[in-house]
C-alpha cells in the first residue's frame, strides 16, 4: 500500500506534464480500482483515507467533479473505455457445429466400431489374383457374386450408424448451445441508467456507462456497475447476489461506501462514482472466471501457465479442471477473493494433469463395457480366425499331402483373407453398435419430456447423472420456500388463530384499527403489485416484512391503497421510522377535531411491554397487566417463534383533543401507554408439496441437506416443517462460523478429514457464505468416507451460488428468481423454481439409467448367441451360419428400433423406492447377468438344434457344408428368421431388469414400444418370403417378357425357380459334385471340342448330352447354363432377364475349365433351365 501512495505522489509532481504527453493516464490504475472493489466496509474505508484522502480524491484521479459529472467529451469517453473497459461482458464463444462433432466422436464405443467398419470396407474392396486352382487344394470358398458384391454394405452400415449418432449428439448440444447463448438477457442490454453529464441529469444505456461517471441510484435499481458512494440518503442495498446475505446492507460513507454491480437499491438514494465496469467488476469478474469471456479465460490460462512454472512447489494452485461434460469453462471460481485453502502438494499435483472432463457416472460405465465387449470381440474373432487357418493348413498340406506350389500363393492368401474376414464379422457382430444409439436416444427423449416437468436441461449428461444423486444441497429461500414474507397466524382479540381468520369473525372496530393501522404504519415504498406473468404471484416491492402486514389486510378483503389514497404521504404528521435500535416504527396522524392517534408496530416483546390495554373479544380496549403479558408471551409469542415465525405486535395511542400537544421530540413519553391491536406471526411459508418431495427423496436414497443465509432459529424450524430434520433423530445443524471453525486448523487451512466428521451428520447450514456452500459441496464430493463416491446436486439462485453450481455434479439455477450467473453456470434450469422438479429429475434420470440397462439386456443377449453361432459355426461347417448381410439387419435395425422401443419407457414412481446405484456398481446387475445368460443358453439351444437336426426335423435339405458364402439355404433361412424372431420377443423379456415376474406390466403405456414390436415383425415375415412366392412382384418385374415366355413354361417357371426348390436340387446334386466334378469338366470340354454328332455317338458322354435330340432346333450356345455347377444357380434365379443382356461372366472360380470361354449367346425365347425334366442335368441325375 505505501508502494501504491508513493505512486501517487510522484504522479501529481509530473502530473501536468503527463496530461499533455499522454491522455491514457489518469490519476489512479485499473489495477487499484479493482482490487479497491474488492474490499468491503472498514477494509475499503481504511484504503480509501489512506491512498486516496476521501471520494471526492478518487474523483479527481479520475479526473471527474462530483456534482458536474464528465464533460461527456466523445473523446474522453473513447479514452475512458481504452484503459477501464466498456461496460460489456463478452458473451462465451460458442461451440461450432464441427467442434461438437469432433467431441461426439471421442467415444470409445464408436471408435472401435468405426475401426471394424473401415477394416470391413477394405476387405470387401479386395479382389485377390485368381490361379490354377484344381492343384491347390479342394477347400471350397466359392463365393456368390451377390454375396462379394455386398460385402461393403457391412462396412457402410455400421459407419452410418455412427454418422446418425455423432449427428443427432452434435446436433443435441448444438441447440441446447444455442438456446442459451449468451446470459438471457445480459444485465439488461435495453435498460437505462441515469447519470450526471455536463451538469445534466441524462438517461443513458447501460452499455454506455464509463468509469468516472457519476450516476444516480435510486431505489429499485439494479445497479450496472461498480462504484463508490459519493452522497446518500438512507441507502439500502440487497447483496444477497453477490454475497447471499438475505439482510439488506446500509450504504453510507462513513462506514461502507461500496457499491457493487448486480446489487439492488432496496431503500434510499444516493449518487455514486462509476470505479469498475464491464469484466472488471464485481460481477464481470465472476463472468470471466465461469469462462463467459473467452479471451479473458485465455489470457487467465497463459497467466497460470506461468504461475505454475514458477511456482511448481506452491500447494495453493487450486484444482481448475472443471469435470463438467460439454462446458468449455475449464476454470473454477474462487467466490470473491476467499482462498480456498491448500489440500497439500500432492493432491493438487494429481489434479492438475486430470483430464478436462470427469465423465458421468454413465458414460464412464458404458465406456468400460465397451472395452470389454471390444477385447471379448477381438478374442472370439482371432480364436475363429486361428481356427479356420489352422483347419485348412491341416487339411490341405496334412491330410490331403500336398506340397505348397508357388502359383498356389495367390489362392492360399485368399483363403486366408476370408477366413480374416469371417473373423471380422464375428467382431463386428460382438460390438453393439446400438448402444450410442441408444444412450443418445434415450437422453434427447427425457431432456424433451424433462421440460415438460419443469427441467430445462442444458447439458445432456446431467439428467443421468441426477438419478445417481445421493445428496441435495438445498437453498432455502425460494426453493423449499415460497420467497414472500406471509403473515400466517395472529392473535386478535383474545384469540390465537393459528390461520388467517375470516374478515367476519373480526369485530368492525379492531377491523377498522388494523386497515388503518398497517395502510399508514408501512413505508409507502412498500406495495404489492399485479403478478408480471400471468399465474403468478403478486410481486412484494420494498420491505419485505411490512409486504407481509398489507398482504393480510388483502387476505382480509380490505385495500391498503384506499387509506393510502386519503391520507397522502404529505399528511403524515410525523413519522418514527424503523431502526434496529427502536425496533419499531410509529406514525402520528393529526384528526380533524384536532385530536392525534399514533399507530405503532414492531418487534412483540418491546411494543408489548409499552401496551397497557389490549382489545377484548368485542373490540373494546380493556386493561392489560403486566401478569397478561407473560401469559401472551407463553401461550402465544414464544409458540409462534418456535415454529420459527417472526412476530410483529401491532399498536395504538389517542391523543384526546382538549389536552396541550405532546413534546413529539420526546420519544419515550409519546410511544408508551399503547393499546394492543394484535400479535401476527409472519413466516416465508414452505411450499405445499415439498415435504413430500423430500420425504421422496430420503425413501429413494438421498440425503436433501439445507444451506441458507438466514438465521439458525428460523432454518431449524423451516427444516422441521420440510421434513429434513425429523425429530429424534441425531443430526446438525451449524453456523457458517461454527462450520468454518469445526473444518479448518490451526493454520486456517481446510482439511478434509474434519470435513469429513461433519458432512454425514449435518443438515442444516445456516447463515452460510457462498464459500462455505462451495466449501461443503467440494468437501462432499471429494470425500472417501464411504465406498461410493458421493454424486452432488445443489440449487442456487444467487450470483453467489455460481461457484458451488458449478463443482457440483449437477447444479440447478431457478428460472424465475435465478440471476444470471448461476444461470449459467447450472446443469439443469427450474423453470418454476420448484423443489418437486427436482425429484422429476431425480426419476428422470434414474430412468435413462434403467432404459439403458435394458437395451444393454437386450442387446448382449443378441451379441452372445451370434458370436456363438458364427464362432461355432465358421469352426465346425467353415461358415456362420449367419450371413454378414443378415447379422446387419439384427445389429442394425433391429437394435436400433429396440433402441428407441426401450429409451422410450415412461418413468414411473416406483423409480423412487430404491437406493441410488453409485459410480462403482456394475452396469449389468447380478440379475441381468442371469436373464442374459439364460435367454442366451435357451436361444443357443434352439438356434443349434436346428442348425444340426433341422433338415430332419422340417425334412427338407441340409444348408450345411455349403461352399462358403453361398447364399442362404432354406434350412439356414429356418434359423435366421427363429433366430430373429426370439429377439424380438427378447425385447418384451428386456422392458424389467430388476427380476419381476410380470413383464407385460404397463407395456401399452408406451404406444412407441409397441408399433415398434409389431413393425419389426411384419418388416421380418416379408423380408424372408421368397420373391417367386410372391408372384406379383415377379410379373411387375418382368412385364415386357410376358407374352414371349410360353404359358406352360411360365407355370413350370414359378415351380421350378423357386428358391426352396432349387435348394433341394442343390442339395441333391452336392455329393455328385464333389465325385465327378473334374471329370464331368473333361467331358464337357471333349463333347464340345469334338464335333457334335460324334460326341453323341461317344458311349461315355451319351448320358450327358443324349437329350439334344429331343430338341432338334436347340442350338449350341445353350449349352451353357445346362451345366450342372452349384454357382451358376443364382443366374437362373431371374432366367428371363439375364439372357437379353449379354450374359454373364462365369462367377464360378473354381471350375477354369468352363471358364475357358464358353461364353455363347443364347436363344432369347428359350428359358431352359438346369432343372427342367430332360434338361441335362436331369439326365446326369438318372444316369448316375
Amino acid at each position: 500500500m505505501g508502494d501504491m501512495a508513493n505512486n501517487s505522489v510522484a504522479y501529481s509532481s509530473v502530473k501536468n506534464a503527463v496530461k499533455e504527453a499522454n491522455h491514457g493516464d489518469f490519476g489512479v490504475t485499473l489495477a487499484e480500482l479493482r482490487s479497491l472493489m474488492e474490499l468491503r466496509a472498514a477494509d475499503a474505508l481504511h484504503k480509501i483515507q489512506e491512498c486516496y484522502g476521501d471520494v471526492h480524491g478518487i474523483c479527481t484521479r479520475l479526473k471527474t467533479s462530483p456534482n458536474e459529472g464528465l464533460s461527456g467529451n466523445p473523446a474522453d469517453i473513447e479514452r475512458r473505455e481504452a484503459v477501464f473497459g466498456k461496460n460489456f461482458i463478452p458473451p462465451k464463444k460458442p461451440k461450432t457445429f464441427l467442434q461438437l462433432v469432433w467431441e461426439a466422436l471421442q467415444d470409445v464405443t464408436l471408435i472401435i466400431l468405426e475401426i471394424a467398419a473401415v477394416v470391413s470396407l477394405g476387405l470387401s474392396f479386395y479382389q485377390p489374383p485368381g490361379g490354377n486352382e484344381s492343384l491347390c487344394g479342394s477347400v471350397n470358398v466359392g463365393e456368390e457374386e451377390e454375396e462379394s458384391e455386398a460385402g461393403w454394405i457391412e462396412g457402410a452400415a455400421i459407419l452410418l450408424s455412427v454418422v446418425c449418432v455423432v449427428l443427432v449428439t452434435a446436433f443435441n448440444d448444438w441447440s441446447k448451445e444455442k438456446q442459451f447463448r449468451g446470459l438471457q438477457s445480459r444485465i439488461e442490454q435495453e435498460q437505462k441508467f441515469t447519470v450526471i453529464r455536463g451538469g445534466q441529469v441524462i438517461q443513458i444505456p447501460v452499455a454506455d456507462i464509463i468509469v468516472g461517471d457519476i450516476a444516480q441510484v435510486k431505489y429499485g435499481d439494479l445497479l450496472p456497475a461498480d462504484g463508490v458512494l459519493i452522497q446518500g440518503n438512507d441507502l439500502k442495498i440487497d447483496e444477497s447476489s453477490l454475497t447471499g446475505e438475505s439482510d439488506h446492507v446500509k450504504k453510507s460513507l462513513d462506514r461502507d461506501p461500496m457499491l457493487l454491480s448486480g446489487t439492488h437499491v432496496m431503500e434510499g438514494s444516493g449518487r455514486m462514482v462509476v470505479t469498475a465496469v464491464g469484466v472488471n467488476s464485481q460481477t464481470g469478474i465472476i463472468f470471466t472466471l465461469l469462462g463467459a469471456g473467452g479471451d479473458e479465460e485465455e489470457k487467465e490460462k497463459e497467466k497460470e501457465k506461468k504461475e505454475k512454472k514458477s511456482k511448481k512447489q506452491d500447494g495453493a494452485v487450486e484444482n481448475r479442471n472443471k469435470a463438467k461434460a460439454q462446458d468449455g469453462a475449464a476454470m473454477e471460481m474462487q467466490p470473491l477473493k476467499s482462498e480456498d485453502g491448500g489440500d497439500g502438494d500432492e493432491k493438487d499435483k494429481k489434479k492438475a494433469n486430470l483430464p478436462k472432463k470427469e465423465k458421468s457416472v454413465l458414460q464412464g460405465k458404458l465406456t468400460k463395457l465397451a472395452v470389454q465387449i471390444g477385447k471379448a470381440g477381438l478374442l472370439m474373432s482371432a480364436i475363429t480366425v486361428i481356427i479356420l487357418v489352422l483347419y485348412f493348413v491341416i487339411d490341405t498340406f496334412w491330410v490331403q499331402k500336398r506340397p505348397w506350389l508357388a502359383e498356389c500363393t495367390p489362392i492360399y492368401i485368399q483363403y486366408f483373407v476370408k477366413f480374416f474376414i469371417i473373423g471380422v464379422t464375428v467382431l463386428v457382430v460382438a460390438v453393439p453398435e446400438g448402444l450410442p444409439l441408444a444412450v443418445t436416444i434415450s437422453l434427447a427423449y427425457s431432456v424433451k419430456k424433462m421440460m415438460k416437468d419443469n427441467n430445462l436441461v442444458r447439458h445432456l449428461d446431467a439428467c443421468e447423472t441426477m438419478g445417481n444423486a445421493t445428496a441435495i444441497c438445498s437453498d432455502k429461500t425460494g426453493t423449499l420456500t415460497m420467497n414472500r414474507m406471509t403473515v400466517v397466524q395472529a392473535y386478535i382479540n383474545e384469540k390465537h388463530y393459528k390461520k388467517i381468520p375470516e374478515p367476519e369473525s373480526i369485530p368492525e372496530k379492531t377491523m377498522a384499527y388494523l386497515v388503518t393501522g398497517i395502510s399508514v404504519n408501512c413505508a409507502y415504498t412498500s406495495k404489492i403489485l399485479p403478478p408480471e406473468k400471468e399465474g403468478g404471484l403478486p410481486r412484494h416491492v420494498g420491505n419485505k416484512t411490512e409486504c407481509a402486514l398489507l398482504g393480510l389486510l388483502l387476505d382480509l378483503k380490505r385495500d391498503y391503497q384506499d387509506v393510502r389514497n386519503e391520507i397522502p404521504e404529505e399528511d403524515l404528521y410525523k413519522v418514527y421510522t424503523f431502526n434496529s435500535v427502536r425496533k419499531s416504527m410509529s406514525t402520528v396522524l393529526k384528526n380533524s377535531d384536532g385530536s392525534f392517534r399514533i399507530f405503532s408496530k414492531g418487534a412483540s416483546e418491546i411494543v408489548l411491554k409499552k401496551c397497557f390495554k389490549i382489545l377484548s373479544a368485542n373490540g373494546e380496549p380493556k386493561v392489560f397487566r403486566p401478569r397478561d403479558r407473560d401469559d401472551i408471551v407463553k401461550t402465544v409469542i414464544e409458540p409462534m417463534a418456535s415454529e420459527g415465525l417472526r412476530t410483529i405486535c401491532l399498536a395504538f395511542r389517542d391523543f384526546p383533543a382538549g389536552e396541550p400537544e405532546p413534546e413529539w421530540d420526546n420519544e419515550n413519553d409519546i410511544v408508551t401507554g399503547l393499546t394492543c391491536i394484535a400479535v401476527v406471526g409472519i413466516e416465508d411459508p414452505v411450499r405445499p408439496e415439498v415435504p413430500d418431495a423430500i420425504k421422496k427423496c430420503q425413501r429413494a436414497g438421498i440425503t436433501v441437506r439445507m444451506v441458507t443465509g438466514d438465521n439458525i432459529n428460523t432454518a431449524r424450524a423451516i427444516a422441521l416443517k420440510c421434513g429434513i430434520l425429523n425429530p429424534g433423530e441425531d443430526f446438525l445443524c451449524l453456523e457458517g462460523k461454527d462450520f468454518n471453525r469445526r473444518i479448518r486448523n490451526e493454520k486456517g487451512e481446510i482439511e478434509q478429514e474434519r470435513i469429513d466428521k461433519i458432512w454425514p451428520k449435518l443438515r442444516v447450514l445456516a447463515r452460510s457464505s457462498p464459500t462455505d456452500k462451495h466449501t461443503l459441496v467440494k468437501g462432499i464430493i471429494d470425500s472417501t468416507v464411504f465406498d461410493q463416491r458421493q454424486v452432488v446436486a445443489v440449487t442456487g439462485d444467487g450470483t453467489n451460488d455460481g461457484p458451488a453450481l458449478k463443482k457440483a455434479d449437477v447444479g440447478f439455477a431457478m428460472g424465475i428468481a435465478g440471476t444470471d450467473v448461476a444461470k449459467e453456470a447450472s446443469d439443469i434450469i427450474l423453470t418454476d423454481d420448484n423443489f418437486t422438479s427436482i425429484v422429476k429429475a431425480v426419476m428422470w434420470g434414474r430412468n435413462v439409467y434403467d432404459s439403458i440397462s435394458k437395451f444393454l439386456q437386450f442387446q448382449l443377449t443378441v451379441n452372445v448367441v451370434a458370436v456363438i453361432v458364427a464362432f461355432t459355426g465358421a469352426c465346425i461347417t467353415q461358415d456362420s451360419p449367419l450371413k454378414a448381410v443378415q447379422m446387419l439387419w439384427v445389429n442394425l435395425i433391429m437394435d436400433t428400433l429396440a433402441s428407441l422401443a426401450l429409451a422410450t419407457e415412461p418413468p414411473t414412481e416406483a423409480l423412487l423406492l430404491r437406493k441410488p446405484y453409485g459410480r462403482n456398481k456394475p452396469l449389468i446387475s447380478r440379475t441381468m447377468m442371469k436373464n442374459i445368460l439364460g435367454h442366451a443358453f435357451y436361444q443357443l439351444v434352439v438356434v443349434f438344434t436346428l442348425l444340426f437336426a433341422g433338415e430332419k426335423i422340417f425334412d427338407i435339405d441340409s444348408g450345411r457344408n455349403a461352399p462358403l458364402h453361398a447364399p442362404p439355404s432354406e434350412h439356414y433361412t429356418i434359423v435366421f428368421n427363429t433366430f430373429v424372431m426370439m429377439q424380438l420377443f427378447n425385447e418384451i423379456n428386456a422392458r424389467k431388469i430388476h427380476g419381476e415376474r410380470n413383464v407385460f406390466e404397463g407395456i401399452f403405456n408406451n404406444a412407441i414400444f409397441c408399433s415398434i414390436v409389431l413393425g419389426t415383425f411384419v418388416v421380418q415375415l416379408i423380408s424372408t418370403i421368397p420373391t417367386s412366392r410372391l408372384k406379383f412382384l415377379k410379373e411387375a418385374g418382368h412385364g415386357t417378357q410376358k407374352e414371349e415366355i410360353p404359358e406352360e413354361e411360365l407355370a413350370e417357371d414359378v415351380e421350378e425357380i423357386d428358391h426352396a426348390e432349387r435348394e433341394l436340387r442343390r442339395g441333391q446334386i452336392l455329393w455328385f459334385r464333389g465325385l465327378n466334378r473334374i471329370q464331368t469338366q473333361i467331358r464337357v470340354v471333349n463333347a464340345f471340342r469334338s464335333s457334335l454328332y460324334e460326341g453323341l455317338e461317344k458311349p461315355e458322354t451319351r448320358s450327358s448330352i443324349h437329350n439334344f435330340m429331343t430338341h432338334p432346333e436347340f442350338r449350341i450356345e445353350d449349352s451353357e447354363p445346362h451345366i450342372p455347377l452349384i454357382d451358376d444357380t443364382d443366374a437362373e434365379d431371374d432366367a428371363p432377364t439375364k439372357r437379353n443382356s449379354s450374359p454373364p461372366p462365369s462367377p464360378n472360380r473354381n471350375n477354369n475349365a468352363v471358364d475357358s470361354g464358353i461364353h455363347l449367346t443364347t436363344d432369347k425365347n428359350k428359358s431352359a433351365t438346369s432343372s427342367s425334366p430332360g434338361s441335362p442335368l436331369h439326365s446326369l441325375e438318372t444316369s448316375l
